[in-house]
């Protein structure tokens, strides 16, 4: 039990960490009127490049900060508790991937903040992981990641929100990221248990496996056998 307890524990050291580094952020740009909009990530210029680590930590107004913080949380404790050995990977490789893409990706006079490509980044990777390693366990953390966050989908589609300027290419790039992640490590990490049965057989005995009609198969010894039609 405590161990299990102490592995929850665990699970919220570094959500709390990011948690707390992108409100200080906010909190240092209203407090000293310091606008870091214009440090985000912008598409294919050299400038811009920085913005691949400054991006999810730099958030247009509260409301987009505490949408973010929400699902941030949760996600990233389902990462460190259930995928503790590759955990550190993963959101590395999220973080630096959906950031790297947009660099490439998005559109050339936009600026990309806010840390939705790493939300959606986790949660495609919860989930396509989930299925791929076919775990009771892995598989409930992917229902609830469903349930909770199956919405997400739609913000990688611009169409359905004209009026917002939503960046939808990191919601893209994350998601991508997360889905390759997960099948990249499918053989890492927890892993659906397999069971292995004992052989009920005596392997001493050289006549357990005998059969009458087996010609190969040694004879006991004095033994009359007496076959019946059925």
């Amino acid at each position: 039990m405590d161990k299990e307890r102490n592995r929850l524990i665990r699970s919220f050291i570094f959500p709390i960490i990011f948690i707390l580094a992108i409100w200080l952020v906010k909190v240092i740009e209203v407090a000293f009127d310091i606008p870091f909009g214009p440090y985000g990530l912008r598409p294919l210029h050299w400038v811009g490049l920085p913005g691949i680590l400054t991006m999810p930590l730099i958030h247009s107004g509260w409301n987009h900060l505490f949408a973010n913080t929400i699902p941030l949380f949760i996600l990233s404790a389902f990462l460190f508790y259930s995928y503790r050995e590759i955990a550190w990977k993963v959101l590395i490789f999220i973080y630096l991937l959906s950031g790297l893409w947009v660099w490439f990706l998005g559109q050339f006079e936009s600026v990309h903040i806010g840390a939705s490509g790493v939300v959606y980044g986790l949660a495609a990777f919860l989930f396509t992981s989930g299925i791929i390693r076919r775990d009771t366990r892995l598989m409930a953390i992917t229902l609830i990641v469903a349930f909770l966050y199956g919405g997400l989908i739609w913000g990688v589609f611009p169409q359905f929100f004209p009026q917002e300027k939503i960046s939808w290419e990191g919601h893209l790039m994350g998601l991508l990221a997360g889905t390759i992640l997960a099948i990249y490590f499918r053989k890492i990490g927890p892993q659906r248990p397999h069971f292995e049965w004992e052989d009920e057989e005596n392997d001493d005995d050289p006549y357990s496996g005998y059969h009458p009609d087996d010609p190969k198969a040694p004879k006991p010894p004095d033994v009359n056998y007496h076959y019946r039609d059925n």
